[in-house]
């Protein structure tokens, strides 16, 4: 089991507050995405989590029992960080393997262990190596692995992926995805990236100066986004926002409406612009608008939609995928 609940969990340095309070349910077997800008206390959240920090006041209940005052080595929880923290001198097997020798665990059960990780990771063929002779990725699996041998309640990732190239990225996502499938085990992640929030969660919680902007699953996020900071935050590329005459006659004091909700044509339409930039990306194509009286718009169209620089585009809003917003920024619709 790997409930965890926080109770009115609050955090302060001095009379600085990085958490007001916060109370949130993470269920059993769940994937769960903190995500926001830097600074918002992401990390910190998942440290309190894990009892590498102390809470101001509130309680954390894992599994129905208060852990607030307890170390982290009796939580039950495994952390991996976003540097790898291995042993340089150590081999992979000697990596995973040194939490459970650090536990007195017998030697059969550990390569028992060991081994099992090894196989769910693809590292079988490495064990023997050490860090310096893996790549990137799979540095971060044997420090993925270490944290699978203490077989915990939840698995918390604080960035895990934030020193990988791009391709890495997106393969490491699908791995970590799979081994969620596999483990069938809590899992806590700790993001900036929102693409990375959108593709992995069950559910994600959007954090903004240490409070709880919103929590949902990737599409309820990104079809109803409660606030102007949720709509502009999830998505990619971020959603065009629309305020003054242009806005309030399609209806609120802000408007947004999503690149890929905007139709283009190069012979009519609602507003009429001149190209920018062009992205060409093979499937898709970016367009970055100006527009009198509106500024830059972005619109997505089909990869096939061959525009240049300075070539005039007409773009239509779907009606009925606008997103307005009150003079507050809250969500209106």
């Amino acid at each position: 089991m790997g409930e965890i609940r926080l109770e009115k969990v609050h955090k302060a340095f001095g009379s600085t507050v990085v958490i007001p309070e916060i109370d949130l349910e993470i269920a059993d077997n769940e994937f769960v995405v903190f995500v926001g800008p830097s600074g918002c206390g992401k990390s910190t959240l998942l440290r309190l989590i894990a009892g590498l920090e102390d809470t101001t006041s509130g309680r954390i209940v894992i599994d129905g029992e208060d852990m607030t005052a307890r170390s982290p080595a009796t939580r039950g929880l495994s952390m991996v960080f976003q540097s790898y923290a291995l042993y340089p001198h150590m081999s992979v097997y000697r990596n995973i393997a040194f939490p459970l020798k650090m536990a007195g665990v017998e030697k059969a059960a550990i390569d028992e262990k060991v081994r099992n990780a090894a196989r769910i990771l693809n590292l079988s063929d490495y064990l023997d190596r050490r860090p310096g002779q893996l790549s990137g990725g799979q540095r971060q699996r044997v420090a993925i692995g270490r944290a699978i041998v203490r077989e915990p309640k939840a698995f918390l990732f604080d960035e895990p992926l934030s020193n990988l190239d791009a391709a890495l990225r997106g393969s490491m996502r699908l791995e970590i995805s799979e081994l969620h499938h596999q483990l069938q085990t809590t899992m806590i992640y700790v993001t900036h990236d929102q693409v990375e929030a959108m593709t992995m969660a069950d559910k994600i919680v959007v954090l903004n100066a240490g409070r709880v902007e919103q929590v949902g699953s990737p599409l309820e996020l990104y079809r109803s986004p409660r606030n102007l900071f949720v709509a502009s935050f999830i998505g990619s590329p971020r959603m065009n926002l629309i305020k003054g005459s242009e806005a309030e006659k399609l209806g609120a004091p802000t408007v947004g409406i999503r690149p890929e909700h905007l139709e283009m044509s190069t012979a009519s339409g609602h507003w009429k612009g001149t190209v920018a930039v062009a992205e060409h990306l093979g499937s898709d194509t970016f367009l970055h608008v100006e527009v009198e009286g509106l500024g830059q718009l972005t619109a997505r169209a089909d990869g096939e939609f061959a525009l240049r620089h300075g070539e005039t585009v007409y773009l239509s809003p779907s009606s009925e995928r606008l997103h307005r917003f009150d003079d507050e920024g809250s969500a209106l619709n």
